[in-house]
Formats: C-alpha cells, sequence, structure tokens
C-alpha cells in the first residue's frame, strides 16, 4: 500500500470509531476520498483564515455535490442527537478548528432538493434576520422556506424538510491549520439528487463528471464568487 493510501485508511479508520452508532437502529458515518479542502490558488485552505459568518460552498463526496463550509464565529463542541426522514438516530459531534467554529453541510435542502448553482441559490447562510424569517444564523432555502441550524448539526428549525441537511465531516490538522473532508453524517439525499438533475448535471458537467468522487483536493469558493446571484428571502 502506498504511504498516502495508508494515512488515509488509518484516519478513515479513526473517524469510525469516533462516531459510533446509536444502537441497533443508529446511523455511522459513511466515510468518502479523504480530500485536502484548498482555495482558488490551490494552496491547503487554512482554518484562521475562514471569516466568520460567510458561506463558502466547495464539492463533497462527488464533484457534482455542494457543500457548505461555515465559520459559526463561535464555538459548537457539544454533540447534539439527530434523526432522519426514516428515525434513524445519530450523534453529530460540532465544530472543528481552533474555537471548534467550523463546520460543514451538504448545501442540497432535505425538501426538494434546492441547491447552489453557478448561475442562482436558493439557499445560502443568513446571519441575519430577513423579511421571511424570524431568525438568524439560519441556513435558509427560500424554495420553501426549509431553515436549518448550522450550531445543531443542520436541525430542521422551520418549514417543511423532513430532517436535518447531511453533516460533512471534517477532521483539523492542529500543527498546519489545515482542513480535510472526510465522510457524511446523517440523511444523504445524493441519489435522489442525481435522479432529479441528472441530464442537467451531465450538461454543465459531462457523463464521466457527475457521479465521481472528490479527489485528494477540493477547491473552496466564496458564495460571492461562486453563485451569480443568491436569493435572499
Amino acid at each position: 500500500m502506498k504511504r498516502r493510501g495508508f494515512f488515509t485508511v488509518c484516519a478513515a479508520a479513526c473517524a469510525a470509531h469516533a462516531f459510533p452508532a446509536r444502537g441497533e437502529g443508529g446511523l455511522r458515518p459513511r466515510l468518502y476520498h479523504r480530500a485536502l479542502l484548498v482555495d482558488a490558488t490551490d494552496t491547503p485552505l487554512r482554518a484562521h483564515s475562514i471569516a466568520a459568518q460567510r458561506n463558502y460552498i466547495f464539492h463533497y463526496p462527488y464533484s457534482a455535490t455542494p457543500c457548505f463550509l461555515l465559520n459559526l464565529g463561535k464555538p459548537v463542541g457539544e454533540s447534539t442527537t439527530l434523526k432522519t426522514a426514516d428515525a434513524k438516530s445519530y450523534d453529530w459531534p460540532g465544530g472543528v478548528g481552533p474555537q471548534r467554529a467550523i463546520v460543514a453541510y451538504s448545501a442540497i435542502c432535505a425538501h426538494k432538493l434546492a441547491y447552489p448553482t453557478k448561475e442562482i441559490s436558493f439557499i445560502s447562510y443568513r446571519a441575519e434576520l430577513t423579511p421571511h424569517s424570524k431568525l438568524s444564523r439560519v441556513i435558509h432555502c427560500c424554495s420553501e422556506h426549509s431553515q436549518y441550524d448550522p450550531a445543531a448539526g443542520g436541525r430542521v428549525l422551520a418549514g417543511p424538510a423532513p430532517q436535518p441537511l447531511a453533516a460533512i465531516l471534517l477532521e483539523h490538522d492542529m500543527k498546519r491549520d489545515e482542513i480535510y473532508a472526510l465522510g457524511t453524517l446523517g440523511g444523504e439525499m445524493f441519489d435522489d439528487f442525481f435522479a432529479k438533475y441528472g441530464f442537467r448535471l451531465t450538461m454543465e458537467l459531462g457523463a464521466d463528471r457527475v457521479r465521481r468522487e472528490a479527489g485528494d483536493r477540493v477547491k473552496v469558493s466564496e458564495m460571492d464568487s461562486y453563485c451569480r446571484q443568491q436569493v435572499k428571502c
């Protein structure tokens, strides 16, 4: 086994033990390729450089599936117990980074699968109150007004979403201040996402890239530069 592959396997094994399932009906994390988060210049993204209360986008565990990376600006270190739409329990472990303030979630809404594209996004993190919401510091989908709490594992706070957003498991290398994506925790929506948007994604990315897993390095972009128009409700 190659040295890099050996360490990837070791990291995955450690992650599996770090997030045990809750009883027989509980969910375990689903581990994918360990991917280093990098900026637009392919330089490793440093945890201390992630601005608080700002939307960042990266694609993981597939090249077509967008995720939010957020620095909530406050520690979110307590474990939170959540349930999927089919009543499977799991424990979200909290944030990572120097203050445990950095979290990541699938950016695919758990209701009707709205997601950020390069042209438009109906879903994003909102630090402030809006005319259609009495809640702040939430991930808000303007499609049907589902709102999620990023400080509590993506728990549903309002709207018709049947389950939390799937969490992206992160690892923080304290020595290098680098961040890696390891896998997911919670109810994945990827099969439904590919079924609904397969044709569009094929036209945008090519058939060979739609279900391709992320590689060793995954680019992170600010939402303002990634998306041309953000719908704010």
